[in-house]
């Protein structure tokens, strides 16, 4: 009897395996085939039904590889997940790694993605990992370390992507930030030199097939522009913002920057002229509380103190009632941080003024935590729409990998959302403490002229303005007349007089 059941149960096993195996094969054909519906169906039956290891690994992997192949590479990344977190004993643990990278690259998860891969890297074992998925792994752990302040080793695996990697320019202009950073540690200027370098190889490369290559030099420059006017070279500053093209995406910040690195040079009416770009209408969404600050000094220091009081005016209008709004939502204290991403996530400029919700959103790592929520959407759409995935459970599982992903990153997103938030509250308020003082010093220095009987109206009538000097034969002077021009925006130059005194200036 015994026996009998012994052979009867090795029946009903060799049976299972042999239906296992059946299931497996077309998954595999459909697979094959580019049906990835039906392919990702029967492998998550597999998966959740063999007995064999071997075809439960298999099929791990074949499914998360379904879910790439059909654009999803959220769903993806869960399954590929799950195998690089069982280690090197799993048969496709450097093809999950490497499947891991390329729907990093896919979503440009700047989160999720690289802290896995920095949690679980294996040096040993990935060695031989491709070359480019090896790159890519380095460069996006240099991320995570730079990011964590551990520039040491950030600097070691930047170091670590061969030009011939598709993220070799990338990983030059990470260098160059880690080399700028303060807290790098050891010779200051030393680490200047090297961040000047790292950019400029950057900037200077001629290289093809570089990823995000035109927005990783207009980076580069901003870069270079910061640590020339950190060493005082303020003309080498203002060449590289001025290099950056206009009207790119970094064109107002290069605005900005390049107006204090001419005010630096002594340069004012450069300065001037940046800024007046940077006020046009076009720029009307761009959040710049310093830069009114800084309009106002130059005038102050020009002792034209009317110019100077309308930039204080100019900065109360724009920026003092964006400080209105701010303060209930920073100074809330039982505020959960999700709430911060929903204020965000939406247009109500009656919630959050467009210049702070732009300045909220330009923070990469929040572009890449709202581009993975909307991914999410749409893959849980795909689920919910596929009967057939409905039927074997797999929409349920996956679903509920995806909600749980979901939370995680709106917890991300509100406490990035919270913490730009309250930096914009807090520059306004720092600037408008700063344009009090210049507000002072302004009232001050009229009445010192008045009590000391000076005819600033004579002063300055006694000065001559001329034309700027053209950069070339092939430009015109046109003299702006309150209207702004597209094909004028960003070549403004002020020629200023002095209100001040001959023993003042």
């Amino acid at each position: 009897m015994t026996r009998s059941l012994l052979i009867t149960a090795a029946l009903f096993s060799s049976l299972a395996q042999a239906q296992d195996l059946g299931l497996y094969n077309r998954a595999l054909s459909a697979f094959n085939a580019s049906n990835y519906n039906d392919a990702a169906q029967l492998f998550f039956e597999v998966n959740n039904s063999t007995t064999d290891p071997d075809l439960r690994m298999k099929s791990e992997y074949y499914l998360a590889s379904s879910f790439q192949k059909k654009g999803m590479p959220v769903s993806a990344f869960i399954y590929f997940d799950t195998i690089l977190r069982a280690g090197k004993s799993h048969p496709f643990h450097l093809k999950a790694v490497e499947g891991l990278v390329n729907v990093q690259d896919t979503l440009d998860d700047q989160y999720l993605i690289p802290s896995e891969l920095n949690k679980y890297y294996d040096p040993e074992a990935w060695a031989t990992l491709p070359s480019e998925v090896l790159a890519r792994v380095n460069f996006l752990i240099a991320t995570i370390d730079n990011r964590r302040g551990k520039l040491d080793e950030g600097r070691d695996f930047a170091l670590a992507v061969p030009p011939e990697a598709s993220v070799y320019l990338k990983a030059q202009y990470l260098l160059g930030l880690i080399y700028a950073d303060p807290r790098y540690p050891g010779d200051t200027k030393k680490a200047q030199e090297d961040a000047v370098t790292a950019f400029e190889t950057v900037v200077g490369s001629k290289q093809t097939g570089q990823k995000d290559d035109v927005l990783t030099k207009q980076l580069a420059l901003l870069g270079e522009g910061r640590v020339y006017y950190g060493l005082e070279r303020f003309d080498k500053s203002t060449e590289a913002y001025e290099k950056i093209p206009r009207f790119s995406k970094y064109w107002d910040q290069a605005l900005f920057e390049n107006g204090f690195a001419r005010y630096k040079n002594d340069d004012l009416g450069g300065g001037l002229g940046s800024l007046q770009a940077l006020h046009a209408p076009q720029f009307i969404g761009a959040f710049q509380p310093e830069s009114w600050y800084l309009k106002s000094v130059i005038y102050y220091e020009s002792c034209l103190y009317e110019e100077a009081k309308a930039a204080l005016g100019a900065f109360d209008e724009v920026y003092l009632p964006m400080a209105e709004k701010l303060k209930p939502i920073v100074e809330a204290e039982q505020r959960d941080v999700a709430e911060y991403f929903k204020l965000v996530d939406t247009n109500d400029a009656e919630k959050v003024p467009v210049a702070v919700l732009n300045f909220v959103r330009g923070n990469e790592r929040m572009l890449g935590v709202f581009s993975m929520l909307k991914q999410i959407d749409a893959e849980k759409k795909l689920l919910e729409e596929n009967s057939g995935w409905r039927a074997a459970r797999l929409s349920a599982e996956v679903t509920t990998y995806l909600d749980s992903n979901r939370g995680t990153l709106q917890q991300v997103a509100g406490t990035l959302a919270k913490n730009r938030l309250i930096e914009a509250y807090k520059q306004i308020r720092f600037f408008a403490d700063q344009a009090e003082i210049v507000r002072f010093e302004t009232s001050k220095a009229e009445k010192n002229l008045a009590e000391a009987g000076v005819d600033q109206r004579a002063v300055l009538k006694k000065q001559a303005i001329y034309r700027p000097q053209m950069p070339a034969e092939n430009w015109n002077y046109w003299k702006f007349q309150g209207e702004f021009w597209r094909d004028e925006i960003g070549y403004y130059q002020y020629t200023l007089k002095k209100g001040c005194p001959e023993s003042a200036e």
